[in-house]
């Protein structure tokens, strides 16, 4: 064997997690190698990683997209444990949070405007491969290495496991709620699912003194909507009079679900000039209504998560006003049965797996 491979061996990361070898889904503990430690990288300990529904789109590859073994898990939060030598925003005993992505171009013009997000050599955090042409696994395991541009820094007054979910749920209503100028004192915003998305887009908004309305199918989520996220008016989705006193209200909607639903009545409760912004990404495609959108100069557009300045911006805001998402911690072990109950929404408002304590690694 040549010094070159030994160099090598010696440099890869051994690491463990639970991967979904085919579209059953079904997830089991998994050995694998990170890719070796490069001069702008950070090797952490994950501590908690939050499930996203799109990890179970994935692990079932209901897209036709996955590469089995797939290590789901994007919402990454854990403490750094080698840094590279040309590291200068961490060091060791850092906690740090990583998101969707893990790579892009840096070069393109999305890139340079801190659009890594929309870069279209995006590498995802898992499901997709390296520069190197190594594989990406994702935070369903004990260890990940990362550039330091694609990490953000952890305040120290948030809680950990709280804060997983925002480096996904968070940042993908954040973005479309800033760009669009929905996160402004005075105005109405509506939020169609209370989520794990929606609830973060609640949060955010009522911390600048926004209105809020939740449009949702569940009558049993009003109480806690309005008693403890301070939602100022819920609505059902199938109550047509409810919808009807809605119509021509709100400056803008964010759209969570991700199931299929019509998109009629959405675009009928926006005031002229308003917005309805899709980030819920259901797998089939809805129908369009176009001649409410031609009668009030409407806009339908979509966002999907953000750029690494604008991750830690979201999170700096997040620490400003206490805001982490509410999640219910889970040991590895039950890692398929929260899946299965994501499927059924079974959930308030956010899965998170305490990895450190629960994952065994035997590295």
């Amino acid at each position: 064997m040549s010094q070159e491979i030994l160099v090598a061996a010696e440099q890869a990361v051994k690491a463990y997690g639970w991967a979904a070898r085919d579209s059953s889904g079904i997830l089991s503990p998994f050995h694998f190698i990170r890719r070796t430690i490069g001069s702008n990288d950070i090797s952490m300990k994950i501590l908690y990683c939050g499930i996203c529904h799109s990890d179970l789109h994935l692990a079932k590859d209901e897209m036709g997209l996955t590469i089995y073994p797939i290590v789901p898990g994007h919402e990454i939060v854990g403490q750094v444990t080698k840094v590279g030598s040309n590291v200068t925003r961490f060091q060791v005993g850092d906690i740090a949070g990583v998101g969707c992505m893990v790579g892009s171009c840096r070069s393109c013009d999305n890139c340079i405007q801190d659009l890594e997000n929309y870069c279209p050599k995006i590498v995802w955090t898992y499901n997709k491969h390296h520069e190197d042409g190594s594989r990406t696994f994702g935070g369903y395991s004990d260890k990940l290495v990362v550039d330091q541009h694609f990490a953000v820094r952890i305040p120290d007054n948030l809680s950990l496991q709280g804060t997983a979910p925002m480096l996904c749920a968070g940042i993908t209503v954040y973005s479309p709620m800033r760009y669009f100028g929905l996160m402004e004192a005075g105005k109405h915003l509506g939020v169609v699912g209370l989520g794990g998305l929606g609830h973060m887009a609640v949060k955010f908004a009522k911390a600048v003194g926004a209105k809020v309305t939740v449009i949702s199918t569940s009558p049993n989520k009003k109480k806690e909507a309005m008693e403890q996220l301070g939602v100022d008016e819920f609505l059902i989705s199938h109550d047509q009079e409810q919808l009807q006193a809605a119509m021509g209200t709100m400056d803008g909607i964010i759209d969570t679900v991700s199931a299929p639903h019509p998109l009629l009545s959405l675009t009928e409760m926006l005031k002229t000039n308003g917005k309805l912004i899709l980030v819920g990404a259901p797998v089939q495609p809805p129908e369009l209504p176009v001649f409410p959108l031609m009668l009030g100069r409407k806009l339908i557009a979509g966002s999907a998560i953000g750029g690494m300045k604008e991750t830690q911006e979201m999170i700096d805001f997040a620490a400003k006003h206490n805001i982490t998402a509410d999640v219910e911690v889970i040991p590895m072990d039950y890692v398929n049965t929260a899946l299965e109950r994501v499927a059924k929404a079974d959930i308030k408002y956010r899965f998170v797996i305490d990895v450190a304590n629960t994952l065994n690694s035997p590295y």
